[in-house]
């Protein structure tokens, strides 16, 4: 297999790389075997290219200028990313690919499921409506939220890989009657005008190039008088552009979850407004006084754990764990059971937990920035 074609310039990945980097991997039920059965050698050729877009960091004259060139090759970027991180995501987080808040001796994965329980409560989805859900991940919010209300949820997303696998989740689940997925660009929707009663998105429109712009996509998709709930990714008004480890911790998250550039909050709020929404609410969860902060998981804090999936969720993402991983890991690269650059992507991986759990002790970052808001009504 040359490795010149197993990647190319364009904005769509073609079903002959698919099945070259994962083969029969998304059809696996445990995320570890999955992760092992990648093609090794297209592994390696998209972990390369994944962190050469950061190396070119340094052909630029200002940091501005290295983001507005990731912002050009956003489509690549995402999907380097999620082909390289879906099984570790899995395996080490869990299918919802999202942060959440912690209520008293509540557990991770209740606590996720109450995320997506609320994002459900606050757009008053019901039996009969029909939901999209934008940049669907594996599709564990959109099955969850599906089975919670009763209502049709469409997935979107770019990547393939992870399509693939939310669909046969979907099917195992027996709630295929309810949920489906499309692979598409949120930047470019080809759903016809007001398709949808209500539309969310949970952490994933960070990766759009412009905040505008997807937000316009998704209203000309909702119908009048529909609503959309986002938890997006800001930087914080906290955030001081000429503070060093305030724009080091935001280029972690960035490098760390295959995002071109961070936004701050009132970009969120604006290009909101400027898409057509009435904004109804707005809100950084994390600032509530809950239990256990958000960031919690990935700090190795002990004391916040109260199930065994809690106990071994933080082993996992503690110095202690990602140490064990990484040699680990690079044991099977060895061995040559593992793909070659495995340890190399869980090592990406920790770098930007580390930055992520950094912006949100200095409260620079969130990544549950809520906004509620209405198409309005014809």
């Amino acid at each position: 297999m040359a490795p010149g074609a197993l990647l190319s310039d364009d904005d769509r990945r073609d079903a002959d790389f698919q099945k070259a980097m994962h083969g029969e991997s998304a059809v696996s039920r445990h995320a570890f075997l999955s992760m092992l059965k990648k093609d090794h050698e297209a592994h390696r050729v998209v972990t390369d290219e994944y962190v050469e877009r950061w190396a070119n960091d340094d052909k630029h004259s200002t940091i501005e200028e290295a983001r507005e060139a990731r912002k050009s090759q956003y489509m690549q970027l995402v999907n380097n990313y999620y082909d390289l991180v879906t099984d570790l995501y899995e395996e080490g987080w869990a299918q919802s690919f999202h942060f959440c808040r912690f209520a008293v001796n509540e557990g991770f994965l209740q606590a996720l499921a109450r995320h997506e329980h609320y994002m459900a409560l606050k757009l008053h989805l019901d039996e009969g409506m029909k939901v999209l859900d934008v940049g669907c991940g594996v599709g564990r919010p959109a099955r969850e939220i599906a089975a919670f209300a009763g209502c049709k949820v469409v997935g979107l997303n770019n990547n393939g890989y992870q399509i693939e696998r939310a669909t046969n989740y979907a099917k195992r689940e027996g709630l295929d009657h309810l949920v489906s997925f499309v692979k598409g660009d949120f930047m470019n929707m080809t759903f016809p005008e007001n398709t949808f009663d209500a539309v969310y998105a949970m952490e994933a429109t960070v990766h759009a190039p412009t905040l505008q712009g997807v937000y316009e996509q998704i209203f000309r998709v909702l119908k009048p008088g529909g609503t959309f709930g986002v938890y997006e990714w800001v930087m914080t008004d906290r955030f001081d552009e000429s503070n060093a480890e305030h724009c080091a911790i935001r280029l972690g998250i960035e490098r760390g979850n295959g995002i071109s550039h961070m936004r701050p909050r009132t970009d969120a709020v604006d290009a909101i407004k400027a898409a057509g929404f009435v904004l109804e609410h707005e809100e950084d969860l994390a600032e509530r006084p809950d239990a256990a902060p958000w960031y919690y998981p990935l700090s190795g804090e002990w004391k916040y754990t109260r199930t065994l999936w809690d106990l071994l969720s933080v082993l996992r993402m503690s110095h202690l764990g990602r140490g064990a991983m990484h040699n680990f890991l690079r044991a099977l690269e060895a061995v040559r059971v593992a793909p070659r650059g495995t340890a190399q992507t869980a090592d990406e991986l920790a770098a930007g937990a580390e930055s992520l759990v950094q912006g949100g002790k200095l409260g620079v970052f969130t990544p549950m920035y809520f906004m509620v808001a209405k198409k309005p009504a014809a």
